[in-house]
C-alpha cells in the first residue's frame, strides 16, 4: 500500500524526499523522462522490483501529482521539473561504486547518458539515427554540437542500429568494439557504419566545451 511516512521537516529538500524519497521512486521517474511507459515496460526496465512494490510506487507518485496514468504512465508538468535533478544525480552517481552483480541497465538509462554526454563536432552535418533497443524504436539526432533523443520512428534516418542496452553501453565506453559486436551479432547496422562511429566517438571523444563556447561568441 502507498506510504504516508514523512520527515516532518519544513525544508524543501525534506518535503521533496517525502514525495520521491522512497526506494524505486526516482528510478520510476528516470524511466519516464524520455517517453511514457506501460506497467509491463516499467517492469522490464526495473527487473529487481516486485510487481506489487512497483504498483505501490506508481500509486504514490500519481497521488502526489508526479505521475499521470492514462494509456501509459507519464510525468506531469510538475513531475517533469525533476528532469534536471535526476540527470544531475546521474552525473554525480558516476563516481559511486558499482553495485554487485547481477546489475540491470535499462534502455532509458543508457539513452539519458548518451544524450547528456554526447558532444559532436558542431560543424559536422546533422545526422539522424534509428535506434532499436529491446524492440523499442528511438530517434537520436546529432546537430549543433548536441544530441537529442526522442521516442518513435524518425521521418528519415541516415543509419539504423539494433542492439540491447548493455551492448550499447559497452560501445559508448569503447567504440573500438563495434566491429566485434557486429561480427557476433549483438549489433545490427543498416546504412553508413561510419555514422555509428561518429555517434560513439561523440561520447568517448567529445568536442571540447571551450571550443564550442568560442565558436558561439
Amino acid at each position: 500500500m502507498p506510504t504516508n511516512r514523512s520527515y516532518r521537516d519544513s525544508c524543501g529538500i525534506a518535503r521533496a524526499l517525502d514525495v520521491v524519497g522512497e526506494r524505486w521512486a526516482l528510478l520510476v521517474v528516470r524511466e519516464l523522462l524520455l517517453a511514457p511507459q506501460r506497467f509491463s515496460e516499467l517492469r522490464h526496465a526495473l527487473p529487481h522490483v516486485s510487481s506489487n512494490l512497483l504498483a505501490d510506487r506508481l500509486r504514490e507518485l500519481e497521488h502526489r501529482g508526479v505521475v499521470h496514468r492514462g494509456e501509459a504512465y507519464e510525468l506531469t508538468d510538475w513531475g517533469r521539473k525533476l528532469e534536471p535533478i535526476v540527470r544531475a544525480l546521474g552525473d554525480w552517481g558516476i563516481d559511486a561504486p558499482q553495485p554487485p552483480e547481477p546489475t540491470a541497465l535499462s534502455a532509458t538509462s543508457v539513452l539519458i547518458f548518451l544524450e547528456g554526454a554526447a558532444r559532436p563536432d558542431p560543424a559536422a552535418p546533422p545526422t539522424t539515427y534509428r535506434l532499436e533497443l529491446d524492440g523499442r524504436v528511438w530517434t537520436v539526432h546529432l546537430a549543433s554540437g548536441r544530441a537529442e533523443v526522442r521516442p518513435g520512428e524518425p521521418p528519415t534516418a541516415d543509419v539504423s542500429l539494433r542492439t540491447d542496452p548493455k551492448t550499447l553501453s559497452a560501445l559508448l565506453s569503447d567504440p573500438a568494439t563495434l566491429d566485434t559486436a557486429r561480427t557476433d551479432g549483438s549489433v545490427a547496422v543498416v546504412g553508413d557504419v561510419s555514422a555509428i562511429s561518429h555517434l560513439l566517438h561523440a561520447v568517448t571523444d567529445p568536442w571540447p566545451a571551450g571550443d564550442q563556447l568560442n565558436m558561439s561568441q
